[in-house]
């Protein structure tokens, strides 16, 4: 057993919906996490740059002393995994391996749907990850950039807006017979009502944060380290700006009230650890 923190980051708010299932799933496990909210979004920035951020998060992260590192943020771990598992000493968990391996498992061989950034979309990892698992796997991607601003604005699944967003881009996956569609994004989730609604009923959804939660579950047990909390573990919150802000909109994704939330000085994380070349 084993009572290190797990360590988590993400570029905003996002992760927090990963967190969500994490405690559901390890009620006793203490969760260290870091939002990049000075620099979000990372969707729509280059490989380099996402590489080099995610280094700095994950180098902040390390002085808590975790025992594991989830990277919650789609556009991270589809595009700086093998950075960050070459580069730190602790072992590091992405969302899109475990979004793959459920979308396959559920789809058996029938087309699947990829709901992500541009950044994830354009990176082809959920692709690469499936055809990993399964060749020769049909697999449509669709980039959603408006969702990540509508659900950080509050707007929720019945929000005239955001209908006509999931209308334009959801409406013509159902010519491609999609059996199953994975939330590319950790904001998503918030949206699954809608988003089930315009795909249909036939389609089913993959929260890519409930499947991490069961790797990081996997992962600890066959490590033996659990932690033998019989009491709920704590969560702290650092945050790169604005932390009233992740503190109140946080909540909407943790699903329950956020208490620790503090500021991290540009010096505490910018520049600890570039991108290797």
């Amino acid at each position: 057993m084993s009572d290190q923190p797990v360590a988590v980051f993400d570029s905003g708010l996002g992760g927090l919906s990963v967190v969500r299932h994490l405690r559901q799933r390890l009620p006793g496990e203490t969760i260290v996490y870091f939002g990049d909210t000075a620099r979000v979004p990372y969707g729509s920035k280059s490989r380099r740059t996402v590489a080099t951020f995610a280094l700095e998060a994950a180098r902040f992260l390390l002085q808590f002393d975790p025992k594991l590192l989830v990277a919650a943020c789609n556009t991270a771990s589809a595009l700086a995994l093998d950075i960050l598992r070459n580069e730190l000493p602790i072992p590091v968990i992405g969302v899109v391996e475990p979004g793959a391996q459920a979308a396959v498992r559920l789809a058996q061989g029938r087309p699947i749907a990829v709901l992500g950034t541009e950044a994830t979309v354009g990176s082809g990892a959920y692709v690469s990850a499936i055809a990993a698992l399964a060749p020769g796997q049909r697999v449509v991607q669709r980039a959603c950039p408006l969702f990540v601003p509508l659900v950080e604005e509050g707007r929720g699944p019945q929000d005239p807006i955001v209908r006509l967003a999931a209308q334009e881009y959801l409406v013509p996956l159902r010519q491609e017979s999609v059996a199953v569609a994975i939330l590319g994004c950790t904001h998503y989730p918030l949206l699954t009502e809608v988003i089930a609604e315009f795909l249909g009923p036939e389609v089913a959804i993959i929260d890519s944060g409930r499947e991490t939660s069961l790797a990081v579950e996997r992962h600890l047990q066959a490590a033996a380290a659990l932690s033998g909390r019989s009491v709920a573990g704590r969560l702290r919150c650092y945050v790169s700006d604005n932390p009233a802000r992740f503190q109140r909109i946080g909540s909407r994704f943790l699903a329950e009230p956020i208490e620790e939330v503090e500021l991290v000085e540009p010096e505490r994380y910018i520049g600890v650890s570039p991108c290797p070349s």
